[in-house]
């Protein structure tokens, strides 16, 4: 949950209910915030735009492939809905859909929309969606599918993380 004392740079991953993609983007872009030593300028966060999972741990499915790759599990994930405080705390939003964004958007004042940034959008290999069309690079929803959904989407994360750092690094100088 958001710190409003913290001064880092925040990342709000964004997904339904904050049980499967955006804890594993939170999860993968703070495991390569730490390999890059960024950990004392740069957090990340994760909630969604529901509160139907409310207070639920991450999806046992999202745990597996997670735990597959190396990744370390937060002992305690409480999935939520984004919080007026996270929305103040947060300088980049990464929806992982365009339903999540449109979502997002309408919580968000005019001036903060400009924060709001589809996850997918920072991947050089693929196209730039026309305005309106942002569906076309959605983050796959895994919930309804089997355990290779899960691998897709975990996929599509990890191959976005390495750019969003980037382009984070390029925003705190």
């Amino acid at each position: 949950m958001a710190d409003s004392k913290d001064s880092r740079y925040t990342i709000t991953t964004v997904c339904t209910g904050n049980i499967c993609r955006s804890p594993m983007a939170e999860i993968i872009l703070r495991a390569r915030v730490e390999d890059e030593g960024l950990s004392d300028s740069i957090r990340v966060m994760s909630s969604g735009v529901s509160d139907e999972e409310y207070s639920h741990p991450i999806d046992p499915r999202a745990v597996r492939v997670l735990r597959a790759r190396g990744y370390e599990i937060p002992k305690h994930h409480f999935a939520h809905a984004i919080t007026r405080a996270e929305i103040d705390a947060t300088d980049l939003f990464l929806p992982m859909t365009a339903s999540h964004m449109r979502s997002l958007l309408r919580m968000l004042p005019p001036q903060d929309r400009s924060k709001v940034h589809m996850y997918r959008s920072f991947d050089p290999n693929l196209p730039k969606p026309a305005p309106g069309k942002e569906y076309e690079i959605d983050l796959v929803d895994p919930w309804y599918g089997g355990p290779e959904d899960f691998e897709i989407a975990i996929d599509q994360i990890e191959e976005v993380a390495p750019y969003i750092i980037d382009w984070v690094k390029g925003e705190i100088g």
